[in-house]
């Protein structure tokens, strides 16, 4: 939407019990080119009203220039600006808090000491009773180094902390895992997966996360050799399920057969090169790559796709797919009539929706829509609750199938916040472990849920 772009404060304003003037106080705020949301009254008083207007603006100098409006406006007085994603983000999104109340000796008895021994010994005896008496069973790591966090590149372990947080809160949301954030200070292959395999034993799944290219590779192949349990680069695989199942409902739309349709995929870093491996495996048929890296190219080229360039891609192929992170790469004159063009760079694409539908695409969407948000929950509720030490390929594309068909008509994918969505995705996983014989865990009754 429109607004995703720009930056949102509320406004909160004491104005006279006069008709015309919260019009007027509006109408100032336009002609400094500010866009109104939300208006909500606060309280009614004899001769004033005090109302919260949430105001967005292009950047900081806008926003500042839109505070300064209201300020010198004899039409109101401006009592405070808020910004309420600082205020949700105060004390951070997560806590670990525990499932019962302890107010009594007896209760402190059975959750610590003495009787917490007996229950310690039993997993001693019998390791796989951890899953059943713990919260491992729940537990998902999600680890970073901040070096490629969404947009905003490498920023840090802890910069990157708030957009962890926000991974763990969909989590347990959306399908009740609770997803602990782990920041590592350090940038290193060798201690990053050291470190990883060390404190393996606390989760059930690890979800690599914002780890730059190609980088990435390296550890989530070096982990899965070294540790028994689902783990996934969620910038790979995640977005490379959501951008499939996407595309599966765009090229239906549009009457097209995926097998023989020319894909292109214009940057081939961690998710680029996940969605045109992916697609390899779906259509059956080269993807078409370019990248300003060589190494890219030639991952690409490894993995059974071929090299091209910007301009081939726009003028030959049906399916366009871009994940370069540079904001209008894409001229609106290089897209050809009928074209369907995922832009999904974050939080700018490399062409609007708009552009390119206007100029003649037959779908369009970018990273706002087409979002990893639809993958990654499902994706590893499914694969804990089947007990798999992998998550394959082919539970990937049950995933993608899943989010497909629980989009609405005239829709590439379903609202992100459905929780039947990921649901259906945890089954789909679940369903595939099963019929490969990869699953470890009983599932009677796993279907009726």
């Amino acid at each position: 939407m429109w607004f995703e772009n720009k930056m949102m404060r509320t406004f909160r304003c004491r104005l006279r019990q006069k008709p015309g003037e919260l019009g007027h106080l509006l109408e100032a705020i336009g002609d400094a080119e500010g866009f109104l949301g939300e208006i909500k009254t606060i309280h009614m008083g004899r001769g004033t009203v005090i109302r919260d207007l949430v105001v967005f603006a292009d950047n900081a100098p806008h926003m500042d220039r839109l505070i300064k409006v209201v300020d010198d406006s004899t039409l109101a007085e401006l009592l405070e600006v808020r910004d309420e994603v600082m205020e949700m983000h105060q004390g951070g999104k997560i806590a670990m808090r525990s499932r019962y109340r302890i107010d009594t000796l007896s209760q402190l008895r059975r959750v610590y000491t003495p009787g917490v021994a007996e229950v310690c010994l039993k997993i001693q005896k019998e390791p796989g009773l951890a899953r059943r008496f713990t919260s491992i069973a729940h537990m998902v790591a999600i680890v970073t180094d901040g070096t490629a966090v969404l947009g905003l590149g490498d920023i840090g372990p802890q910069a990157s902390m708030p957009v962890m947080e926000g991974k763990a809160s969909l989590m347990e949301t959306l399908v009740g895992l609770s997803g602990v954030p782990v920041l590592l200070n350090t940038k290193d292959v060798d201690e990053i997966v050291d470190t990883v395999v060390n404190i393996a034993p606390t989760f059930s799944a690890i979800q690599l996360e914002d780890i730059s290219a190609p980088r990435c590779f390296d550890i989530e192949k070096r982990l899965k050799e070294r540790l028994d349990m689902p783990i996934m680069h969620d910038d790979q695989h995640g977005t490379a399920v959501v951008v499939t199942a996407a595309l599966l409902n765009g090229v239906k739309m549009a009457g097209v057969d995926l097998s023989r349709t020319r894909i292109g995929q214009i940057g081939l870093g961690a998710a680029g090169l996940a969605i045109s491996e992916m697609l390899m495996h779906l259509a059956g048929q080269p993807v078409l790559g370019t990248d300003l890296a060589p190494d890219a190219v030639r991952r690409l080229e490894e993995a059974g796709g071929r090299a091209s360039s910007l301009e081939e891609i726009m003028s030959t192929c049906e399916v366009v797919i871009a994940t370069t992170g540079v904001p209008g790469l894409i001229k609106p004159e290089m897209v050809r009539e009928g074209q369907i063009i995922l832009a999904l760079s974050n939080p700018n694409p490399e062409i609007e929706p708009e552009e390119a539908l206007a100029a003649g695409a037959a779908f369009a969407a970018d990273g706002k829509s087409v979002n990893n948000i639809l993958g990654f929950p499902g994706i590893f509720r499914g694969a804990i609750d089947a007990g798999v030490k992998d998550i394959t390929r082919e539970m990937l594309v049950a995933a993608a199938k899943a989010i497909a068909s629980s989009a609405g008509e005239g829709e590439l994918v379903p609202n992100p916040l459905d929780r039947g969505v990921h649901l259906k995705v945890a089954q789909a996983v679940v369903r595939t472990a099963l019929e490969l014989k990869l699953n470890r865990e009983d599932l009677t009754g796993y279907f009726d849920e």
